[in-house]
């Protein structure tokens, strides 16, 4: 005979919607992104309509690109008779990864019409060198 848990059927499925809040969450504020390679950089995108410049942070680690930020929106709308407010915030964070051959001291960014575009070079190849090594007499 296998007797159930009473923790196994009816706990988890009840406080399963609670669990995956925060995700849903933090995939709403998450702005969308893509990166792309060209022959010579790395470029990532990222949507961020309505972020002021000074309300991002921008920076890398390690090799790895970290975008912070705040949105904030307001709007306010009146009438003769009604007034209606609305206002959110949230902040946001992505990161991503770059490839071994990023040049990370050399990365770039740009925003223009809500969208982020941050320019990462990729290194250039090793030039082999031959070198001469001095031989010491003993």
């Amino acid at each position: 005979m296998v007797e159930k848990s009473h923790t196994s059927g009816l706990w988890p499925s009840l406080y399963e919607p609670f669990r995956s809040i925060g995700q849903r969450v933090s995939d709403w504020l998450a702005p969308a992104s893509e990166a792309s390679a060209s022959g010579d950089a790395y470029v990532i995108s990222i949507e961020l309509p309505g972020v002021d410049e000074k309300d991002i942070e921008l920076s890398v680690d390690n090799n790895v690109v970290t975008v912070k930020g705040e949105k904030k929106t307001e709007r306010e709308e009146k009438g003769d008779t009604w007034y209606f407010s609305e206002r959110q915030y949230g902040a946001f964070q992505r990161s991503f990864r770059l490839p071994p051959d990023a040049d990370e001291s050399k990365i770039g960014a740009d925003l223009k019409d809500g969208v982020l575009t941050v320019t990462v070079p990729k290194a250039g190849p090793e030039s082999a060198k031959a070198t001469k090594v001095k031989i010491n007499k003993a």
